[in-house]
């Protein structure tokens, strides 16, 4: 996009020198710590909000959370669906994807004396449905848009992106291996972006103009950009799923 010209005359050098110092100000601002807090997010609030199921919930379960789109990795998406199955208060989640590092373990130590109890004689709860999740779509600047604007020798710029994530659930009965149920959602992750440039350039112009000395005025540059991270994008399209067959599945 060709920068919009600008009549520099129309700007002080006290104001020049003011939108120096802003946006200097925005950037020398010491970051505030910020105390852990349980997440708190609208589509885990949406998770714990659903009714809770009389009687006995159905046993269910998930092996791994698996990424189809190379670029991306799943990254903890199987302990994220195994979050979202309990919060939701729908389900009996039992463990399968790291049984070998706990449960396992366990009941061997129990089996050879080492521990109190008798886990090592107890039957492990078998689960009803299996849950097969995978990223299957990543459409990265899906829609995309910047311009820039030109005033007295500096530039002002602004961009916005849009990328898309999408997963596929499935939920495979045990007992028969039938594919009973399947959904698909969608979360679009959007992205913004602002820069600064050539502030010197424009001081300088304006102190010119007024006829004093630019031989030592700073330029400035400055960029920020926001983007919500992938992660959390990929927590709250499985909270949706979850959400989705939390109606949908037989019990």
């Amino acid at each position: 996009m060709k920068p919009t010209p600008f009549n520099f005359r129309l700007m002080t050098g006290s104001a020049a020198m003011a939108v120096a110092l802003a946006l200097l100000q925005g950037c020398a601002n010491t970051p505030v710590a910020e105390a852990p807090r349980v997440d708190s997010s609208a589509s885990t609030l949406k998770l714990q909000q659903l009714p809770r199921k009389s009687g006995e919930r159905v046993a269910v379960s998930i092996y791994e959370f698996r990424s189809t789109v190379g670029e991306i990795p799943a990254r903890g998406g199987t302990d994220m669906f195994k979050t979202a199955l309990m919060q939701s208060g729908q389900f009996r989640v039992v463990e399968r994807a790291r049984l070998n590092e706990g449960v396992v373990r366990e009941k061997q130590l129990n089996a050879a004396g080492l521990s109190t109890g008798t886990s090592a004689t107890q039957v492990l709860t078998d689960a009803k449905y299996i849950f097969e999740g995978a990223i299957t779509e990543a459409n990265a600047s899906e829609t995309q848009r910047s311009g820039a604007i030109s005033i007295g020798g500096a530039e002002f710029g602004a961009s916005t992106n849009r990328d898309v994530l999408g997963i596929d659930v499935r939920v495979v009965d045990v007992a028969t291996g039938e594919l009973v149920n399947v959904v698909t959602v969608r979360k679009a992750i959007a992205s913004d972006g602002v820069s600064v440039s050539g502030i010197g350039n424009l001081i300088g112009t304006v102190l010119a103009r007024k006829g004093k000395s630019t031989a030592f005025v700073p330029d400035l540059q400055l960029q920020q950009q926001r983007k919500e991270s992938m992660d959390v994008a990929l927590r709250a399209v499985i909270d949706e799923a979850v959400i989705q067959l939390a109606s949908r599945l037989p019990q």
